[in-house]
């Protein structure tokens, strides 16, 4: 049964204020990283900019910042959010597997650390990962940086991935094993394609976690060689002023990767791939 016209128009409506609440300062951001400075500081701002330029993107690419190049701080961050979602993505899928196919003791206080791993604010931990990453010669390192962002992205991973591999039918797997198919080729040609859509979203997650972090970077890493591009955005803010035609461009810039991989991924974020698979 259909809901009522004005249900419908009442919902599209909340809707599309919602959209465009949340889109405004998208929307603000990268009008501004394309307008002049005497239209940012105008008194009479305009939505769109009267003058288009690509002064404020050129300032971001080639100035120099801080006497490193722009696409070192965008290699770097790159870097650390490939090798997160990859990590993350393969130790959470195995866990998630683990947890929801095996019972074994303290599984149950497994799941529910989980949780309680994830309440913790993650300034609390700020001291103790650096101590701990000065003690292991990781600090100022991005592979100790990659081993933050992967164990802050595991119990998110672990949680989601568990509810995918436990509404795949062991039926599949059984029929496989019967059909004589190892563990391991049940695991990458049956379990691993059902799965898929889950390891999508979690590395979506994990990808923006590790792409827009700045407090554990700006305090883990001590050489601007070795920053990601959230650092590089402390540099247009100063005593004297901030310069908000670079900080625009360079927050644009910084959010085109994830626009890129969310739209790489997203023909995969589906759900629903396992109904029907198996009769009865």
């Amino acid at each position: 049964m259909r809901a009522p016209l004005w249900r419908r128009v009442a919902l599209n409506t909340a809707g599309i204020a919602v959209f465009l609440v949340s889109a405004f300062p998208v929307f603000w951001m990268i009008s501004t990283a394309f307008k002049p400075n005497g239209e940012i500081f105008s008194s009479t701002p305009h939505p769109l900019p009267e003058h288009p330029t690509l002064k404020q993107f050129s300032s971001v690419v080639d100035g120099g910042i801080a006497g490193v190049s722009f696409w070192d701080y965008f290699v770097n961050s790159a870097v650390v959010a490939i090798a997160t979602v990859a990590i993350s993505g393969l130790i959470a899928l195995l866990a998630a597997t683990a947890v929801a196919r095996f019972r074994f003791r303290f599984r149950t206080i497994f799941l529910i650390m989980l949780l309680v791993v994830q309440m913790i604010p993650c300034e609390a931990l700020v001291i103790p990962l650096f101590v701990d990453l000065k003690r292991m010669d990781l600090l100022n390192s991005l592979v100790g940086l990659i081993a933050v962002y992967v164990g802050f992205a595991l119990p998110f991973g672990i949680w989601m991935l568990r509810g995918f591999v436990a509404a795949v039918p062991r039926e599949l797997e059984e029929a496989a094993a019967l059909d004589g198919a190892g563990p391991l080729r049940i695991f990458f040609r049956v379990l691993l394609p059902l799965v898929a859509p889950g390891l999508v979203a979690t590395s979506v997650f994990s990808f923006i976690t590790a792409w827009n972090e700045f407090v554990f970077a700006f305090t883990f890493l001590k050489d601007q060689d070795k920053a990601t591009l959230p650092i590089m955005l402390q540099f247009f803010f100063g005593r004297s002023g901030n310069d908000w035609g670079p900080i625009m461009a360079a927050s644009t810039l910084l959010t085109l990767p994830v626009v890129a991989f969310f739209l790489l991924v997203q023909r995969r974020m589906v759900s629903g791939l396992v109904a029907g698979a198996v009769k009865g």
